[in-house]
């Protein structure tokens, strides 16, 4: 199938989704179920586009197997958090900004319903690969492996660490997170370095470089770090300046020494 007519497949299928979303926020006053559904939604979207792409065998059951794993294993993730516990600061400042209008919140699930389109062009590209590396394959299984298994301790060093109430107010500097104030970010970026890898000797290679440029560009600037950075300072305080000071914002690396 045509990669333009499969993106369009994603798109409606996504708005749809979305749309469902949108009315169990409304019900629920809680936006966060949106970050779950675009990682199902961006999971999904790599599974459809190997299963109607033109490309080789293998290389399209590589992208099945790492997209929709991938995108399962944050879209389940996410959904227990949303399920479990209140809705997201960055939301509920979203919430009062807005005061609580639904049309704006429906736009912005539409918005993520784009961003799902936007973020599977390079399974377009890689689903349209008419090789299959012996080379490229496993080097694009062992980026994957590396940063679903780093996101996931981040993840997990995160969760352990907010579920013990005398961490209240404070910040994690646990494991990863003493290297990164967003490791759990740094991986998902980096996740993105295996459908370049898929996508090489495919005629539109050069979408699949979409993937880590914008990804990068909205964790760093847009929706990612901002907003988040936002929160924990209106959250913590001098306890998050002071980790700012000292810690590298995306890329791991060693702290810088404290003024405590």
């Amino acid at each position: 199938m045509n990669p333009w007519w499969q993106l369009l497949i994603v798109w409606l299928l996504a708005a749809l989704m979305m749309t469902l979303g949108w009315q169990w926020q409304r019900k629920r006053s809680n936006a966060g179920i949106v970050d779950a559904l675009w990682a199902a939604g961006l999971g999904g979207s790599a599974v459809l586009l190997a299963l109607t792409g033109s490309g080789a065998a293998w290389t399209r059951v590589t992208l099945a197997v790492l997209g929709g794993a991938w995108g399962a294993r944050l879209a389940l993730h996410l959904w227990k958090r949303v399920r479990g516990e209140a809705e997201d600061g960055r939301y509920q400042n979203l919430r009062a900004h807005w005061q609580g209008a639904q049309w704006k919140f429906f736009a912005f699930f539409q918005f993520q319903a784009l961003l799902i389109v936007l973020f599977a062009l390079p399974f377009a590209a890689v689903a349209s690969n008419p090789q299959s590396s012996s080379r490229w394959l496993p080097a694009a299984a062992a980026i994957w492996l590396l940063s679903v298994i780093g996101e996931s301790i981040a993840d997990a060093q995160l969760a352990h660490f907010r579920v013990d109430p005398a961490n209240k107010g404070q910040t994690c500097r646990r494991g990863l997170w003493h290297y990164s104030r967003h490791p759990n970010y740094f991986f998902e970026w980096l996740h993105w370095f295996a459908y370049v890898a898929l996508a090489i000797g495919s005629p539109i290679s050069w979408l699949a470089w979409s993937g880590p440029i914008v990804m990068y560009v909205f964790l760093r600037w847009i929706s990612g770090v901002p907003y988040t950075e936002a929160q924990a300072l209106r959250s913590r305080g001098d306890d998050y300046r002071e980790y700012q000071r000292t810690t590298s914002m995306l890329i791991p690396w060693f702290p810088k020494r404290s003024e405590r």
